[in-house]
């Protein structure tokens, strides 16, 4: 467990390693454990990435603000962030987490993010843990489109609905590879156009989108 590349890493140095060690903690490994940790950086995280927002886009509604706050927040880019700071390599988790891949397990190194950032804001306030935020999320925050596109179910659903057509029913048909890397195959079936169709994804978000646009794209044609 490199401490030191990760302190690097993140920009920050701990006065208190204690906290430190606690926010790279997994239940399984022992009582003190990041749990505590995450629920107060998951309120700073939200905190100081609507203020990035808030900065710099004046232009857009709370409604807008809020969608482009939930896609930076969500686990998917968590997780990203995670696996450049090669997080997983300075978790301690019990034989059993490890043994199933728990290093690697997009939900633990989410939560393992969360708990340094709520580490890094006892350790020295907010000022500090704004700045982690802002070198972590840099890249993400820096290409950010303000206005992008719909997703492909909320599409669909909007042509269904000018259609006057009961929405679509997502099910979900099979779940591959093990707990830490699966993939979803998603079912997508509007029963009334008689259109059936199926999308895969690392998630069962990202299968529903993939069956959805499929769908959407039979019914442009």
């Amino acid at each position: 467990m490199n401490l030191e590349r990760l302190q690097r890493s993140i920009g920050y140095r701990f006065k208190q390693p204690e906290l430190l060690i606690q926010a790279l903690t997994h239940r399984s490994h022992g009582e003190r454990h990041y749990e505590r940790l995450e629920f107060l950086g998951d309120s700073v995280l939200n905190c100081v990435i609507a203020a990035e927002l808030y900065d710099r886009f004046n232009g857009l509604k709370e409604g807008e603000l809020s969608r482009l706050r939930a896609n930076l927040v969500r686990q998917e880019s968590l997780h990203a962030v995670a696996q450049t700071l090669k997080l997983g390599q300075c978790l301690r988790l019990g034989e059993g987490e490890l043994k199933s891949g728990g290093a690697t397990r997009p939900s633990i190194l989410a939560d393992a993010l969360e708990a340094l950032l709520g580490a890094v804001f006892l350790d020295g306030g907010f000022t500090e843990s704004q700045t982690v935020v802002r070198h972590l999320y840099g890249a993400m925050l820096a290409e950010l489109d303000p206005n992008p596109g719909k997703d492909p179910k909320t599409l669909l659903q909007e042509l269904l609905q000018a259609k006057r057509i009961a929405l679509p029913k997502y099910t979900v048909t099979t779940i591959n590879g093990a707990a830490h890397s699966q993939s979803f195959e998603v079912e997508c079936l509007i029963l009334e156009l008689s259109v059936r169709t199926t999308g895969t994804g690392a998630s069962r978000r990202a299968a529903e989108q993939e069956a959805a646009r499929s769908a959407y794209e039979a019914l442009r044609k």
